[in-house]
């Protein structure tokens, strides 16, 4: 089997149609199917199913695609490199982050990258999830990962320092002129906007622990999907959301108010391999984007979703 089957069998996957990856990939139809039909036969048997909608993947294909992408993607990886080191203009470089890094803390990075390496382009692809980014960065998707520290994972993680999570109010919510940082135990009487990609711990959504542990239950005023969508209800009124600093920041009308202890969590940019050439410059690029933890006794934030137990972990979306 060549590289190149590989890469028409994870196009027309990703199209859900011949035509359609045929398009993207400058061949004709009959090019493809012939080039599939080809594949099919050195592992043999079918990878492709023909359904009402598209196209999808038979048993066999779902066992074989993820190690086509893996070579797909790892040569694709290898050309930017070579370009990278040889200093060729017109490369790109692969990032990957969840969406709430996205809109917080990269723009700025993205902006500073793009005046000092206009030849090199920067391709972004958002997850909602941290068991979407590892994923994804398994998968060959980027070149680099930019979120939490991921646990165990095999290749290099540089540390970016903490960000600080932080309450969310409106401009006129009482809150907002708060000079102090505020305890927990204050907002007993308060509604809150809770985000469905708020962490678990032991089972349980970890603001429902941090707040039973002050003596209270969370008011829910609104449930959202993501968290830019949580810190903009929570600009508009509606209650209180816990969020990154920098996505309150970059929000209109929204203002961040410090909590006593602060809640921190850790974020890295993580690779399958050690980063050299335009990956390495945008790695060295991404230092001092989070604001370092301030002396003195702090929260973690548990990781994400699926966090087991335990509150010193950290949270990643």
């Amino acid at each position: 089997m060549s590289l190149r089957q590989m890469e028409y069998l994870v196009a027309v996957v990703e199209e859900r149609s011949f035509s359609r990856a045929a398009h993207s990939l400058n061949v004709t139809q009959s090019a493809l199917s012939h080039q599939i039909k080809a594949l099919e036969r050195t592992v043999g048997g079918p990878l492709l199913e023909r359904l009402p909608r598209g196209v999808g993947l038979t048993p066999m294909g779902r066992a074989f695609l993820p190690h086509a992408e893996l070579a797909v993607r790892s040569a694709g990886r290898a050309r930017r490199a070579a370009r990278a080191a040889a200093g060729a203009e017109g490369g790109e470089l692969h990032i990957v982050t969840l969406h709430a890094l996205a809109v917080g803390v990269l723009p700025p990075v993205f902006a500073r990258w793009r005046a000092e390496f206009p030849g090199v382009a920067l391709r972004l692809h958002e997850c909602v999830t941290t068991d979407e980014l590892r994923e994804r960065m398994e998968r060959g998707v980027a070149d680099l990962a930019v979120g939490p520290r991921p646990q165990g994972w095999p290749g290099p993680v540089v540390s970016l320092g903490d960000e600080e999570i932080v309450l969310v109010v409106s401009a006129g919510d009482p809150l907002a002129g708060r000079a102090t940082p505020v305890a927990l135990e204050e907002l007993a009487d308060r509604a809150w906007v809770r985000c469905a990609l708020e962490p678990v711990l032991g089972g349980r959504r970890w603001l429902d622990v941090v707040c039973e542990e002050r003596g209270f239950a969370p008011v829910t005023a609104v449930e959202t999907e993501h968290s830019s969508t949580a810190v903009r209800m929570a600009a508009a009124g509606l209650g209180i959301v816990a969020a990154p600093r920098h996505l309150a920041e970059t929000t209109t009308g929204a203002v961040a108010v410090a909590v006593d202890p602060p809640w921190r969590r850790e974020q890295t940019v993580f690779s399958r391999v050690e980063p050299t050439g335009v990956a390495a410059a945008f790695v060295a690029r991404c230092a001092g984007i989070l604001r370092e933890g301030s002396p003195g006794a702090s929260a973690r934030v548990p990781d994400g979703p699926r966090e087991a137990s335990g509150a010193a972990g950290r949270l990643g979306a």
